[in-house]
C-alpha cells in the first residue's frame, strides 16, 4: 500500500517539476540559506511547539535534500532508493497511528523552512494535512520601508496578541482591519471560545471560497467581513457564505489591486454616449428621482453638514422638476446609517448620498444587497466597485490661499489649522505650503490640529507671533465667530477675512445626478473597477472667495493662477518637492505629482512645522473617521 502511495506522490512530484521547468522556474523546493544570502538579519528568536500551516512550509533549511523534493515537497527518486524506502515506512506509520514528532523548521518572513523532517512534511503533504506540529525558531529582518516587511511586522504584533499564525495578508493596515472588525483589541486575552469561534470562522470561509486572481483567502475574507460581519459568518452555512461571496466578489479584486480604482478626474469623464446597444433598447432613463442625504449630525451643530444641506436645497431648486429629496441626520454608527439606508431604500430612494466618511461601510452593505439603486459615500482614497465615492480637490483652492497669505504677512510665520489627519486633507495643508513657498521661499507654516488633545490654537499661534492663519472652510449659520478661511489677526485681537476656498456640493451634486437623468451612469463599462470623483475648479464645485480689501495687483495675480489651475495649464505640485528633514519627493523639475500620489499623501512639506499626529493625541470625536480614513504618517 505505501509503495502505491509513493509512486502517486513520485508521479505528482514529477508533473510539478517538469510545469516548473517549462515556466523556467527552479523545480526544487526553496531553500532558507539562499534566501538569507540577500537578507539583513536582526535576531532569532525560539518560538517553541506550535501548528505550522502545511500550506505555508515552502522549503527547506539547507540544499542537502534539496534534490530529492520538487517545489510541491513531492518525492522525485526513484521508487527503489533508501529515500523512498523510508518515506513508505512514514507513510505506514502515518495510516497505522499517526506521525506525532514534531518537524523543526525555521519561519521567516511568515513561511517555514524545515530543518529536521522534510520526509515527514512529504508525507503529511500528500495526505493532504492542514497544519504539521513542529518546534519553529523565528528569524526576524530589520524594519525597512518595503511593504513586505511592512506587513511582516504588522502579523508579529497579530501573533504576539492572537497567537494566530494561519492568516495572513497582502495590504498593510489588514492586520489592524481584522482586529477592529471582529471587535478586539490587542490587549484583549483570547478564550478558547475565541480561538475556536475564530478557526472555525475562518475554515468555512475558507472552504467556501474558491483562490482566484491573485487574492488570497486572508484577503477576501476581510472584504467579507467588512461587508457582512463577524457575526454573520460565525454563523453562516457554507451555502450562505458561498451566496454572500458572489455578492462581493468583484469587491475581492478591488481591494489588492490598486490600478483597480478609478479617480474621475472631470466630470465629462464619468458620463458616456449611449452606444447602438443602448439606442436600440427601450430608454430606460429615469424621469424622475428621490434622494436621500444621510447625515451623520445636523445642519445646527456641524458645518459639514450644514454645506452638504445647502447642496441638497439647491439641487431641488435647479432639478425641481424631476429630483425630490428628503434628509436623514444625526444618524451615527454604522447600524444605525445601515438601517437608515434601508429605510430610505424603503422609502422609494433610487440614489443616496451618504456625507460621512465613516459610513462608507454601512453602503457598502446596502449596495451589495440592493444592486439598483446608486448609493455613493463622500469620500477619498476608498476602494470599493459596489458604491462610488465623491470629494472634491479643495488642495487647489488652498493652493491659492497659502500664496495669498505668504504676500500679505509681513513676517515669515504663517499658520494652518487642520481639522482632522485624513486623506484629502494632507494635500490641502502641502498645497497650501506650496503657494506659500512660491511667493516667499523663506516661509514657515505652523501646522496646528483642531482635533489634537491639549491643543489650544489661539495660544499657540499668539506665542509664534501668527496673524494670518488658514483655518476650517465652512461655518454654521449663526456662528459668531470669524475665524474661518483665511484670515488675519489685528493688533486687538479681532479678526478680518481675506479669503474663503468655499466647497460648492450643490454644483457637484447637480453634475452627478444630471448624469443619471440623462442615462449617462456608466454602469457596464467599469471594468470592476471602483470610481472616486475626485473634482476640482474646472468643475466648478471648488473656487475661493477673497476680500474686496485686498490690492489690486495681488488679485490680479491670484486671479491668473486661479485661470490656470482651472484651465490645466498650471497644477500645485509640480517641479521639484521636498518632505520635512529633506526628504527628496520629487526630484525631476519637470515632473508632477499624479491625482494618485496626492490623494494618498502621506507626508509633510519641509515648509511645515508640525507633524502628522497619531490616534492617541487625537480627541474621542476624531477616532472612527481617523481609523477608516487616517494617514499613517511616513517614518
Amino acid at each position: 500500500m505505501s509503495q502505491n502511495d509513493y509512486n502517486k506522490a513520485l508521479k505528482a512530484g514529477q508533473k510539478e517539476y517538469q510545469a516548473r521547468v517549462h515556466q523556467n522556474l527552479s523545480p526544487y523546493v526553496p531553500t532558507l540559506d539562499d534566501i538569507l544570502d540577500k537578507a539583513n538579519i536582526e535576531c532569532e528568536v525560539k518560538v517553541g511547539l506550535m501548528q505550522i500551516p502545511a500550506e505555508r512550509l515552502v522549503g527547506t533549511y539547507a540544499a542537502g535534500r534539496q534534490t530529492a523534493l520538487a517545489y510541491n515537497f513531492m518525492p522525485l527518486l526513484s521508487a527503489d532508493t533508501e529515500f523512498a524506502s523510508k518515506w513508505s515506512n512514514l507513510c505506514d506509520a502515518h495510516l497505522s497511528e499517526g506521525i506525532r514528532d514534531p518537524i523543526k523548521a525555521y519561519e521567516y518572513m511568515n513561511y517555514y523552512y524545515v530543518v529536521e523532517g522534510n520526509k515527514r512534511v512529504s508525507v503529511l503533504k500528500f495526505f493532504g494535512a492542514v497544519t504539521i506540529a513542529g518546534n519553529v525558531t523565528r528569524i526576524i529582518p530589520k524594519r525597512t520601508e518595503e511593504k513586505e516587511n511592512k506587513i511582516y511586522f504588522e502579523y508579529l504584533d497579530f501573533f504576539k496578541a492572537t497567537g494566530i499564525n494561519y492568516i495572513y495578508f497582502s495590504q498593510e493596515g489588514s492586520f489592524d482591519k481584522l482586529m477592529k472588525l471582529i471587535g478586539k483589541a490587542y490587549t484583549d486575552v483570547w478564550s478558547d471560545d475565541d480561538h475556536i469561534d475564530f478557526r472555525s470562522a475562518y475554515i468555512n470561509f475558507k472552504k467556501a471560497y474558491q483562490e482566484k486572481d491573485g487574492v488570497t483567502v486572508g484577503d477576501a475574507m476581510l472584504v467579507y467581513l467588512d461587508v457582512f460581519g463577524y457575526e454573520d459568518l460565525k454563523n453562516a452555512t457554507l451555502a450562505e457564505i458561498r451566496q454572500n461571496i458572489q455578492k462581493v466578489k468583484e469587491e475581492f479584486v478591488v481591494s489588492v489591486d490598486e490600478t483597480s480604482v478609478e479617480l474621475v478626474l472631470d466630470p465629462n469623464d464619468a458620463t458616456q454616449k449611449k452606444s447602438l446597444l443602448n439606442k436600440i433598447l427601450p430608454d430606460s432613463t429615469p424621469k424622475s428621482l428621490k434622494v436621500a442625504f444621510i447625515h451623520d449630525r445636523n445642519g445646527e451643530t456641524s458645518s459639514w453638514t450644514y454645506a452638504h444641506e445647502l447642496g441638497r436645497t439647491y439641487v431641488e431648486q435647479v432639478l425641481s422638476d424631476k429630483v425630490t429629496t428628503v434628509a436623514y441626520t444625526d444618524v451615527s454608527g454604522e447600524e444605525e446609517t445601515f438601517h437608515t439606508i434601508e429605510q430610505a431604500i424603503a422609502d422609494g430612494c433610487t440614489v443616496i448620498f451618504t456625507t460621512a466618511s465613516q459610513m462608507v461601510d454601512a453602503s457598502l452593505r446596502s449596495a451589495v444587497e440592493h444592486p439598483n439603486v446608486k448609493i455613493l459615500n463622500c469620500s477619498l482614497n476608498a476602494s470599493h466597485s459596489y458604491i462610488r465615492t465623491y470629494y472634491a480637490r479643495m488642495y487647489e483652492a488652498k493652493f491659492l490661499a497659502g500664496a495669498l497669505a505668504s504676500i500679505m504677512s509681513e513676517v515669515d510665520d504663517i499658520g494652518y489649522v487642520a481639522g482632522y489627519p485624513v486623506y484629502g486633507a494632507i494635500s490641502s495643508i502641502n498645497a497650501f505650503a506650496q503657494g506659500a513657498k512660491m511667493m516667499n521661499p523663506r516661509v514657515r507654516v505652523h501646522l496646528l490640529w483642531s482635533a489634537q488633545k491639549g491643543i489650544q490654537v489661539t495660544e499657540e499661534l499668539k506665542k509664534n507671533n501668527i496673524t494670518y492663519v488658514s483655518y476650517h472652510e465652512m461655518i454654521r449659520p449663526n456662528e459668531e465667530s470669524r475665524q474661518y478661511g483665511l484670515f488675519h489677526i489685528n493688533p486687538d485681537g479681532s479678526t478680518a477675512s481675506v479669503a474663503m476656498p468655499i466647497w460648492d456640493w450643490g454644483k457637484l451634486y447637480e453634475l452627478i445626478l444630471r448624469a443619471i437623468l440623462n442615462g449617462k451612469w456608466k454602469v457596464d463599462d467599469t471594468d470592476g473597477k471602483a470610481l472616486n470623483y475626485w473634482w476640482g475648479m474646472s468643475a466648478g464645485v471648488i473656487d475661493i472667495l477673497y476680500s474686496t480689501k485686498l490690492p489690486f495687483a495681488t488679485r490680479r495675480l491670484i486671479d491668473f493662477l486661479r485661470a490656470s489651475i482651472i484651465k490645466g495649464e498650471f497644477e500645485p505640485f509640480a517641479g521639484l518637492l521636498y518632505a520635512q528633514n529633506g526628504v527628496p519627493i520629487q526630484t525631476d523639475p519637470d515632473s508632477r505629482l499624479t491625482f494618485e500620489q496626492i490623494a494618498s499623501m502621506d507626508w509633510l512639506d519641509e515648509s511645515v512645522v508640525g507633524h502628522i499626529p497619531t490616534t492617541e493625541e487625537l480627541n474621542e470625536e476624531a477616532e472612527p473617521l481617523v481609523n477608516l480614513q487616517g494617514v499613517n504618517p511616513t517614518a
